[in-house]
């Protein structure tokens, strides 16, 4: 099958665009954990991670060269600094590729189920397929570390029930129900979510100068805070136990290894994945005490992000994602 006469689709040349972008500021971060790791097993999977997102640079740069489309500038090694100290201990790079990983996951899900042209149905097949290894891989080595920290469980059902009663929604007045499977895991990776963005948030807090990105990361450590703070209580009301950190994986490094654009882009990505996921969480959600939470959440999400892009605008540091060309201009000229 060709398909050198079909031109690509808007979501296709979006989703193309917003990998590469991705997968440049990836390029960056694994670099950086394999420039200090000294974990040989935590290596293996930061060099098969980084191994695999040159691949998807190389592979969208041939594709948007194939169809005149100019790539986006992204990031380089002039936003890395490798002579920094090493800023984590050697396990947040093992979280980083499980949180990583399964975003990707998510990412490359939305995007192939928009997409026909078949060779890049098949990239974003064979991307999909890519970040689930890297998820199998962290998550076999965290359990093997012991520093996977299981969801809670619960008794296996003992036959098939139907909901009875209308106040089975109900959260916010009267007695509520016990959570069910599938808000408990929204809730518990939604704290996990969180953990690892407080990790990252104190370690860039140490090392960044400027006042407005400093006060930008702090904002979100403590939206990050909040939301841990709820669902932990919401876990130990339920009674069970609500999750805590397995280690403290920052040093006490004060210089940046990472330039000012390349964190604030991170935040930005985290941001957009995040409201994604809480929107998830809401759509399954049949309690109103979860469900009015997860709006309030998306809604404080939505007004931090807009922080973080007026940064980037302000700065110069967002490029535009290509568009549809203005046709009533086009009419006027």
């Amino acid at each position: 099958m060709t398909d050198h006469n079909i031109r690509l689709s808007s979501p296709e040349i979006g989703g193309l665009w917003g990998t590469y972008i991705q997968e440049k500021m990836t390029v960056c971060l694994l670099k950086y954990f394999l420039h200090h790791i000294k974990d040989g097993e935590i290596k293996t999977i930061l060099q098969k991670a980084l191994d695999i997102s040159i691949a998807h640079l190389k592979q969208i740069s041939e594709i948007f060269s194939e169809e005149n489309i100019p790539l986006p500038h992204g990031f380089s090694d002039e936003d890395i600094d490798l002579s920094a100290p090493p800023l984590f201990h050697d396990p947040f790079a093992l979280s980083f590729i499980y949180t990583m990983s399964r975003m990707g996951m998510i990412n490359h899900a939305f995007v192939t189920s928009n997409i026909a042209r078949h060779d890049i149905l098949d990239f974003f097949t064979k991307a999909l397929n890519q970040s689930s290894e890297l998820y199998q891989d962290s998550t076999t080595l965290m359990l093997s570390k012991g520093i996977y920290d299981r969801p809670p469980m619960i008794s296996y059902p003992k036959k098939v029930e139907y909901i009875e009663k209308q106040s089975y929604i109900n959260g916010v007045i009267g007695k509520k129900r016990p959570l069910n499977a599938v808000e408990l895991t929204e809730v518990f990776f939604n704290v996990e979510r969180n953990y690892f963005s407080i990790l990252l948030c104190l370690g860039l807090l140490q090392v960044v100068k400027d006042k407005e990105i400093k006060g930008f990361i702090k904002n979100g450590k403590e939206i990050s805070e909040k939301q841990i703070k709820f669902f932990n209580e919401l876990l130990i009301k339920e009674d069970l136990l609500g999750t805590v950190p397995v280690s403290m994986e920052v040093t006490d490094s004060t210089t940046s290894p990472f330039s000012e654009k390349l964190i604030v882009a991170l935040f930005h990505f985290l941001n957009s994945i995040d409201i994604t996921l809480i929107g998830h969480a809401l759509s399954l959600s049949m309690r109103t005490d979860l469900a009015t939470h997860y709006s309030k959440f998306i809604g404080e999400i939505l007004i931090y992000a807009k922080d973080g892009f007026n940064i980037m605008v302000d700065r110069k540091w967002l490029e535009q994602p290509p568009q549809a060309p203005n046709r009533k201009e086009l009419e006027e000229w």
